[in-house]
């Protein structure tokens, strides 16, 4: 895919410069090996800068999210999945902080303790992500736009229905949810990234600035700039709390 050719091809020339307009809140980059995990990362990433910006702080063991798939009979064996399958997931297992959980090897946490109190990892996901909290687009020609549909890609394997909208409406709601420093969850046919600020290069062309799990030895330390033509053109799916759409 087109994204991972430009990612890959950040390796190979001198870093371009780029002026960052806005550079919302997140916690340290995280890098997910060789694993196909990239949808649990992103997302993840996703609901820690939508606490960030409400002045909490959160940072989720996406490990915790690889071994409860463990327990899923239509899981793939590669592990890949959508930022959707994330809230799915999330949701009927729990989750647990990165420091209760920093390795797929290692037990699941059955409680999460903070401030002195003791959860379960549902409990604790509820309070972090509520059921529905966020919303799920796509934006697919062939299917009737304001409806509902289920995307069509193998790592959709929950069958999970998402709002179909125009490529230009979802750019717009894409972009005021980022100046308004919610977190947003971008993903196109082979990766996921969440999408931290926005910046223009020396040209004044604009860039979504991306939050990578790839770690911190690429040129610019585990974020990447996809311009917003690349975005239009190679989007495949986006989540934003509703709240960020702007539904009530």
């Amino acid at each position: 895919m087109i994204i991972l050719a430009l990612l890959t091809g950040c390796t190979k020339q001198e870093p371009k410069h780029y002026t960052n307009e806005i550079l919302n809140r997140m916690t340290p980059i995280k890098d997910q090996g060789d694993s196909e995990t990239c949808w649990i990362y992103a997302m993840l990433a996703t609901i820690e800068t939508e606490h960030l910006a409400w002045g909490d702080s959160v940072n989720l063991s996406p490990y915790y999210i690889e071994k409860m798939m463990e327990q899923e009979p239509e899981a793939p064996k590669s592990k890949r999945g959508e930022a959707a399958t994330l809230l799915r997931l999330m949701e009927k297992y729990g989750i647990v902080g990165y420091d209760a959980m920093r390795s797929v090897d290692t037990p699941a946490p059955r409680f999460v303790f903070m401030l002195g109190a003791e959860y379960t990892p549902q409990e604790f996901a509820r309070s972090v992500c509520a059921p529905g909290e966020y919303l799920q687009l796509m934006c697919d020609d062939d299917k009737p736009y304001d409806e509902v549909s289920e995307l069509d890609t193998p790592d959709n394997w929950l069958h999970d229905r998402y709002l179909n909208i125009p490529i230009d409406s979802l750019f717009a709601k894409t972009e005021h949810a980022v100046r308004q420093h919610h977190g947003v969850c971008w993903e196109d046919k082979s990766h996921s990234m969440a999408i931290v600020g926005i910046a223009h290069d020396d040209e004044g062309e604009k860039y979504f600035i991306m939050k990578n799990s790839w770690g911190t030895d690429r040129p610019y330390k585990g974020l990447e700039y996809i311009s917003f033509d690349d975005f239009k053109k190679h989007t495949v799916a986006v989540e934003m709390t509703k709240k960020a759409y702007g539904l009530p």
